[in-house]
This record gives C-alpha cells, structure tokens and sequence, in this order.
C-alpha cells in the first residue's frame, strides 16, 4: 500500500513535469517567433533559463520515460517466464 502511494506520487510529479516542459517549448517558439519581430527580451530570457531550469526539467522527463520503459520490459520479460 505505501509503495503504491508513492509511486502515484511519483507519476504526478512526472505529469507535472511533462506539461512544465510542453509550455516551455510552447514559451520557446513564441520567444522566436518575437524576436523575429524585433523583441529579443524573450528570447533572452528564454536563455537564461535553459540551464538552470529548462535542461534538468529535460533530463528528468527523458530518463523516467527510459526508466518507465525498462521496468515495463522488465515486468513483461518476468511475466513471460512463469
């Protein structure tokens, strides 16, 4: 029962995660798309974030999703055998 609450805790926070990371993107494609028009505050802000926040935002989503594929592989493989 604990391990099931924490893995659901877990799952949120990588929901969470993933749609941080769709409005970054989306914040992305506006900062180019303004400073195509001359604004270059986004785009500027926009870097200043990257390291700090964007990348292990990143980081994060793609080793749960690679961690998330192993262990389903894994349950599958354990499965199959018996």
């Amino acid at each position: 029962m604990k391990i099931t609450k924490i893995k659901d805790f877990i799952d949120q926070i990588l929901v969470i995660n993933f749609f941080i990371v769709i409005i970054f993107a989306c914040f992305f494609i506006f900062s180019i798309i303004m400073e195509l028009n001359g604004f270059s505050i986004y785009l500027d802000f926009f870097r200043k974030i990257w390291n700090p926040l964007i990348i292990p935002l990143i980081t994060l989503l793609i080793v749960s999703s690679v961690w998330s594929g192993i262990n389903s592989w894994l349950m599958q493989r354990g499965h199959s055998e018996d």
